[in-house]
């Protein structure tokens, strides 16, 4: 069931980008992207509430609160980054440049979680690399 949530993920990512670079053309990328965070939350919130979640809030250790919240510090640090570069570079480049986090993801995932790596990992990474790399050319 994973395979499906992921593509999902990345076919709502890229509607993501292009409703972006049209809503952020004019204006602040910063503000674009606190308008499209709130969205987020009210979402979010809505689906917690919803499905009756709330109360699982308390049973949250410590440990967890501290990697969550560290979680949304690098996913808004990364939102205001990728809309500034919306702003100013063509969503068919940012996007794909934006995605050497596949990368980076499986780098950190080896290093600090251990995760294993196999050869096709490597390959897959090395090709999203090339592909990156490729973009950053004019």
């Amino acid at each position: 069931m994973w395979k499906y949530y992921a593509l999902l993920s990345a076919f709502f990512a890229a509607l993501t980008a292009i409703f972006a670079k049209v809503g952020v053309k004019d204006i602040n990328s910063d503000l674009a992207t606190a308008i499209r965070t709130t969205v987020i939350l009210l979402l979010t919130w809505g689906i917690v509430l919803f499905g009756s979640h709330l109360g699982e809030i308390k049973e949250i250790p410590r440990h967890t609160w501290l990697f969550l919240v560290l979680s949304g510090v690098a996913t808004g640090l990364s939102w205001l980054f990728y809309f500034k570069a919306l702003q100013t570079g063509d969503v068919s480049r940012v996007a794909p440049i934006d995605k050497l986090s596949v990368v980076i993801t499986i780098c950190l995932a080896f290093l600090l979680l251990k995760e294993p790596v196999s050869i096709r990992v490597v390959a897959g990474a090395l090709l999203i690399t090339g592909g990156s790399i490729l973009m950053l050319l004019k």
